[in-house]
């Protein structure tokens, strides 16, 4: 039997961006975009709606669609990104409201989880705002998770609770895939430091095939513009986030226009030696190595564990000293044999050569140099 995101999911989500201007008219454009862009088939499957697609009132007890920002309706909408050889993905809330105000789904977990399969929902991303007092957030999550397991529908669960709870501890037992360590991220590389660089230090003990830790979505591509701007990045650091969300087997869902990317852009998000990292079926989360501090100048190395026997590093200059140079010890990677490994650069996707015992190099400021060690046998 196969396991639903054996491998981190990916695919595209509406909120960075688009935020209330959501409606069908951007939803289908950005499905049709994802596949003349080659996205689909580089991975990215999910398109996902978030908030604001709700109406104001549930009509006989079941939500509805905003008919205005909607007009041919949720079910028709699911019909067409499936057409595309996509999946459909849609926005809930465990409190009595979501974060934006609209009816959710306390007390309505059963008829909503029925209602989302009659549509032909994919994903549900189920968020933690208006919840009651008193009720803990592992039962509300479980009360989702219940109902979409009875509906018979493969759906995945994407539980967004802001790390309030430690999710990471009991996602998994309430059916959840997925499951936010952190709040939101913004489109500013002080975010990516805080949200991946800070919070996602020792929670790899808790993913795994079926259950991944999700530090966000990604701002790739945004330059400051959309619902979460917050000055922007630039190339170099969108290229670190990337890299470090690869390393740490997240879920890899877009936040940009993907019908307005530009080349850089596309360069990242379709880096298929960086997402083979990322969807490598070991399904093993990267972990930081170690951290050099110089003042502010912060270097560091992270490292994950592939399934062919090869490690992924990411050399991180977090700082602002230009070509700063940064080493990587196979010892420190638990490679005691100082065998030589051969090293692979998989930004410029080239052989560097082989190495014994460690390897260095330059790195600018805010980037990354993103290499696969592979051991040499004989």
């Amino acid at each position: 039997m196969s396991i639903l995101a054996a491998t981190p999911p990916m695919g595209w989500n509406s909120w960075n961006t688009f935020g209330r201007e959501i409606n069908e008219q951007v939803v289908r454009e950005t499905a049709a975009a994802m596949v003349q862009e080659g996205l689909r088939d580089a991975g990215y499957l999910y398109v996902v709606i978030d908030d604001l697609w709700e109406d104001d009132e549930r009509v006989d007890g079941r939500l509805t669609w905003d008919p205005v920002k909607f007009p041919a309706g949720i079910p028709a909408l699911a019909e067409y990104v499936h057409s595309l050889g996509l999946k459909f993905g849609i926005y809930s809330c465990a409190g009595s409201h979501t974060c934006a105000g609209k009816p959710a789904s306390y007390g309505y977990e059963e008829i909503d989880a029925q209602t989302f399969a009659e549509w032909g929902v994919d994903f549900l991303k189920y968020d933690f705002c208006y919840t009651p007092p008193g009720v803990n957030g592992p039962m509300l999550y479980q009360r989702m998770g219940q109902a979409l397991r009875m509906t018979g529908r493969e759906i995945l669960y994407s539980i967004c609770e802001w790390g309030t709870n430690e999710p990471w501890t009991w996602g998994a037992r309430v059916g959840g895939h997925m499951w936010r360590t952190t709040g939101d991220i913004n489109d500013s590389w002080e975010s990516i430091l805080h949200i991946g660089f800070e919070r996602q230090v020792g929670l790899e003990a808790y993913a795994g095939p079926g259950h991944w830790n999700d530090p966000d979505m990604l701002v790739v591509g945004m330059y400051g513009k959309g619902n979460v701007a917050r000055g922007g990045c630039t190339d170099a650091e969108y290229r670190s986030h990337f890299s470090l969300w690869c390393l740490l087997a997240a879920p890899l869902m877009i936040g940009c226009d993907v019908r307005a990317m530009n080349a850089a852009t596309r360069e990242i998000l379709l880096n298929a030696e960086a997402i083979a990292v990322n969807q490598d079926p070991l399904g093993r989360q990267g972990y930081r190595v170690g951290q050099t501090p110089w003042g502010r100048q912060i270097a560091e190395v992270w490292a994950k564990p592939l399934s062919d026997g090869s490690i992924a590093v990411g050399m991180f200059n977090l700082g602002d000293m230009p070509n700063r140079l940064i080493t990587v010890a196979w010892e420190s990677l638990g490679l005691h044999d100082r065998r030589p490994c051969r090293v692979r650069d998989l930004w410029a996707h080239e052989e560097l050569g082989v190495y014994t015992g460690s390897f260095s190099t330059r790195v600018a400021p805010h980037d990354v140099a993103l290499i696969k060690l592979t051991p040499v046998s004989g």
